[in-house]
């Protein structure tokens, strides 16, 4: 039995330890978590709990009634940048993800 616990509290620390990190990396912007993501080997998909974390990871902050946090787009033909900020309080905006067409 000591000898079995010799092995698993520090096997369990460190998967502790992975766990957090991966945590960490999921809170991070899109980019930072693609790349460390594209980084790991397919098993961990199955070692760690990825969509538990993801969820609580991503869930935001927004609540009904809040202001839509500013960002930047390109334009279709890459001409310009448009800003959410532009449009506060001038009409309406209706953001469409996926095909438009």
């Amino acid at each position: 039995m000591r000898r079995i616990l010799k092995y698993a509290i520090p096997a369990l620390a460190i998967y502790l330890v992975l766990t957090a990190g991966l945590f960490e990396v999921m809170l991070q912007p899109p980019a930072v978590f693609g790349h460390v993501m594209s980084k790991l080997p397919m098993v961990s998909y199955y070692l760690f709990p990825f969509e538990p974390m993801w969820l609580v990871a991503r869930r935001g902050r927004l609540r009904v009634g809040d202001m839509a946090p500013d960002f930047a787009l390109k334009t279709v033909n890459c001409s310009a940048v448009v800003r959410l900020s532009s449009f506060r309080g001038s009409k309406p905006v209706a953001l469409i993800f996926g095909s438009h067409t």
